[in-house]
């Protein structure tokens, strides 16, 4: 009888084991794979043709360490790394060749493969709750090299090659000194035109360029992952470019660049494919290091449009939400809204949108080129310990416009900057700055400051600046400090200034009027 329980018991496991490989999976140690860190490309590779020609499957990598070159996705492929696992990407350049089409910093070229890379797929994935090391040291110090070397040096093969490979590539005068370096670092993952991309809880680290960088892609979401990538160069965390559908959340990122980017492409190539990135949700993450907590541009030439970002926290990065541009670029950003954000020591700018990421660009008739920012919209902020409160600022030719901040407060040294806008209005915003004021106004129109000013005002100085702007209703303020000066008004061209509802009994003088100031110019 127990002889029989046995055969029994053996038969159900051996069932289990033939309907788990029958479902699809692909242990790796069965398939000609190492997790002793000895490189096992071409075994990775093999599983994943194997499962493709069975119509899709999930590569499983048990525990352990792998070394592999870079992973070339098919339709239908899961890569599946257990606890306790770490996927390694090889440091040697030669396995990154030969050189494939991608999209680096908005522009198409031919260069190394990214180290996830897939065109033209649908329904892949990365799960697990492994490490994926992009050892990406090698390429950042190449970089460094490439960049300080003082004088001309002679250039290397991968160099020789991208020139080759690349003639006739269009670029704006101001990228000539990234095109001359001619070496373009891979993205960890990258896939062009693709449909239903779901990456979930791994970490990513150590990438030698942009982390997660989908391109022209549709159903897009991540979810759970962590990305850290400290003190190196241009390694943005997620980065996706001329997408639909796209849906962030629950992640964790610390990186040298900006957390979390949308984008859509660079200048006249940007413009000539057309794609907009569009739909895209991002909530519940938190962002530390990086130079942006969540960035829109600079390269937005497609447009980008319908973007939510909402329940994060950042906490140490340089900016915060960042909307960035240049005359040049073209594109429309429209449709963005921002809410229920805690920001923590941002060493700039809590929030900017700046038509000026490339100064010396001169004015320029509107035209195609003209990168417009309209229909944005941010609530619920509280800010501590940042250098500046908020900062806008248009190009005269194409003011910003459409902007509205409600239910905001921050604690920091400067206040919110509005330059070159129109229609913006400021609801239920306090800032507490200890340098200048806390709203300056200048070169703008149509503009609400409805219950804004500062718990801490200082001595002399206005809580609102206004410098040649117009249009502008000052209404159902009540300061509940004693302030010195609440409003100075200065500049020929600043009129219709209308103040209404407003309690101004803490206020030693309601308006500061200087010497340019036209006397009609505001209405008690």
């Amino acid at each position: 009888m127990k002889i029989k329980n046995i055969i029994i018991i053996l038969c159900f496991l051996t069932g289990i084991n033939s309907a788990f490989a029958n479902d699809g999976w692909l242990n790796i140690l069965n398939e000609g794979g190492n997790n002793k860190g000895i490189k096992c490309t071409e075994a990775i590779q093999n599983a994943i043709e194997k499962a493709s020609k069975n119509g899709g499957g999930t590569i499983f990598f048990p525990a352990g360490e792998y070394l592999t070159g870079p992973i070339k996705f098919k339709s239908n492929i899961t890569i599946y790394l257990d606890a306790g696992s770490v996927l390694k990407f090889s440091q040697n350049f030669d396995d990154y060749l030969p050189y494939v089409e991608m999209r680096y910093e908005g522009i198409m070229m031919k260069t190394f493969s990214p180290l996830f890379y897939g065109k033209d797929l649908e329904n892949i994935s990365i799960k697990g709750r492994g490490v994926i090391d992009g050892q990406g040291e090698a390429w950042w110090n190449e970089v460094y090299r490439i960049e300080t070397a003082k004088g001309p040096i002679p250039e290397t093969k991968y160099q020789k090659m991208w020139t080759e490979q690349n003639k006739g590539i269009v670029y704006e005068a101001y990228y000539k000194r990234t095109i001359d370096k001619h070496f373009f670092r891979p993205s960890f993952f990258q896939v062009l035109n693709c449909k239903n991309i779901l990456i979930e809880g791994v970490t990513f680290k150590n990438s030698p360029f942009w982390t997660i960088n989908p391109e022209f892609c549709e159903n897009i979401t991540v979810t759970g992952i962590t990305i850290n990538n400290p003190h190196s160069p241009n390694t943005d965390g997620i980065n996706p470019s001329s997408c639909k559908n796209v849906h962030i959340s629950n992640c964790h990122i610390s990186v040298g660049d900006d957390c979390i980017t949308i984008k859509s492409g660079r200048d006249a190539d940007g413009r000539k494919y057309g794609v907009a990135t569009e739909n895209v949700t991002i909530t519940n993450c938190t962002m530390l290091s990086g130079h942006g907590g969540v960035v829109i541009g600079s390269e937005m030439s497609g447009g980008i449009k319908k973007i939510t970002i909402s329940n994060c926290v950042f906490d140490g990065t340089d900016r915060g939400i960042r909307i960035k541009a240049a005359r040049g670029r073209g594109g429309v950003v429209e449709d963005i809204r921002v809410d229920n954000i805690v920001m923590k020591n941002i060493k700039q700018e809590a929030i900017i949108m700046d038509l000026f990421y490339d100064k010396d660009n001169p004015v320029e008739p509107v035209t195609e080129r003209t990168p417009i920012f309209r229909n944005i919209h941010i609530s619920d902020v509280t800010g501590g310990n940042v250098n500046k409160a908020g900062f806008i600022r248009g190009i005269v030719e194409m003011p910003i416009q459409n902007i509205t901040f409600s239910n905001i407060n921050m604690d920091g040294k400067e206040g919110f900057t509005v330059n070159t806008a129109s229609d913006v209005e400021f609801h239920d915003v306090k800032v507490n700055a200890t340098i200048g004021s806390s709203f300056k106004i200048i070169d703008s129109k149509n503009l609400i400051l409805e219950n804004v000013g500062s718990s801490t005002p200082l001595k002399d100085v206005p809580v609102i600046k206004i410098d040649n702007a117009s249009n502008i209703l000052i209404n159902n303020n009540f300061p509940f400090n004693a302030t010195d000066v609440f409003i100075e008004a200065n500049g020929k061209d600043t009129k219709n200034i209308f103040l209404k509802n407003n309690v101004f009994s803490n206020v030693t003088t309601t308006i500061k009027k200087g010497k340019d100031l036209d006397k009609k110019a505001i209405t008690e």
